[in-house]
């Protein structure tokens, strides 16, 4: 089960932070995960609550206002060919969405199993 995580500066439109889920959540169904698993989050911060480099370490175009990070909390096992893949397939439909690639940040986040209670505090693994 991953858990999305979109942190960016206010003001964003929905359309804005749709185009974003959507494109995490299709790449995310592509390496796998399935479709009706979905729980993602936005947090928008005031500029002074949402401080970032534009450059490090080798942005092309340079961060600006509509700078994205991108968390995906999930059950450690995927490989650094899924994560590619997946990572791939995000930027490609971002892109195609008229999003900045050089704008968005993605950082994985791994737990084991046993970490994970869906509901009404049953572990799935024990």
């Amino acid at each position: 089960m991953p858990l999305v995580t979109l942190t960016v500066r206010k003001p964003k439109s929905e359309a804005f932070k749709t185009t974003m889920l959507d494109a995490v959540h299709s790449a995310l169904v592509s390496s796998g995960v399935p479709a009706t698993d979905r729980f993602q989050r936005v947090i928008e911060l005031e500029a002074e609550d949402f401080r970032f480099d534009p450059a490090y370490p080798d942005v092309k175009t340079g961060r600006n206002e509509q700078f994205a990070l991108i968390e995906i909390l999930w059950s450690v096992g995927r490989s650094v060919k899924v994560k590619k893949k997946l990572l791939e397939e995000l930027m490609g439909t971002l892109a195609r969405a008229g999003m900045d690639t050089e704008n968005v940040m993605v950082c994985f986040k791994e737990t084991s199993w046993e970490n994970w209670a869906f509901a009404g505090g049953r572990l799935i693994h024990t």
